[in-house]
């Protein structure tokens, strides 16, 4: 049986492998890639996180894939799908998410890989719904999410990781129906 992917155009994601750690890493350690997030990860944080998306792939049959663009074999980071955690003040969901180094931004990368994923979503998974969600202040994620045509009905929260006077603790929450 061959390894499961999924192709698109310009993109190969699937499962990740060691030899996409180190440049996870580096794309995990750099403070303006993680802006969006509560701090950069370590090597080891970073490490510990591919092992878990790829728990979760086993798990649930999808997840954050590790994008590789095809024209060079490059780790570009990750795009996919999620089961969101039970302590979302939301009902269990499957998401959709992103994370690109910066060299690879603003190349349509993200759109590429997320429309792909919305089709494995509802092509195979059968889902009704797929949501997304980023802190109020992650305006290009936000237009990736408009892109693929994800909406936004006014839904916001404060993320319960996030200690209450966190600068990115209020977030949106975009959906798109099958």
């Amino acid at each position: 049986m061959s390894e499961f992917k999924i192709e698109t155009e310009r993109l190969i994601l699937r499962r990740f492998q060691e030899s996409d750690f180190a440049p996870f890493a580096k794309l995990n350690g750099n403070a303006e890639v993680m802006q969006y997030f509560p701090s950069p990860l370590t090597p080891d944080q970073s490490d510990e996180l591919a092992k878990e998306i790829n728990r979760r792939i086993d798990t649930n049959g999808y997840g954050f894939w590790a994008a590789i663009r095809k024209e060079d074999d490059q780790f570009i980071g990750f795009i996919g799908l999620n089961k969101t955690r039970d302590n979302m003040p939301f009902p269990p969901a499957v998401e959709i998410g992103w994370r690109l180094d910066a060299p690879y931004w603003g190349a349509g990368y993200a759109t590429e890989g997320a429309k792909a994923a919305l089709d494995f979503a509802f092509s195979e998974l059968q889902v009704p719904e797929v949501i997304s969600f980023t802190a109020v202040s992650n305006k290009p994620s936000q237009k990736v999410m408009q892109r693929i045509g994800m909406l936004h009905d006014g839904e916001y929260f404060d993320h319960p990781a996030l200690e209450d006077r966190h600068c990115l603790k209020r977030h949106i929450l975009y959906r798109i129906g099958k």
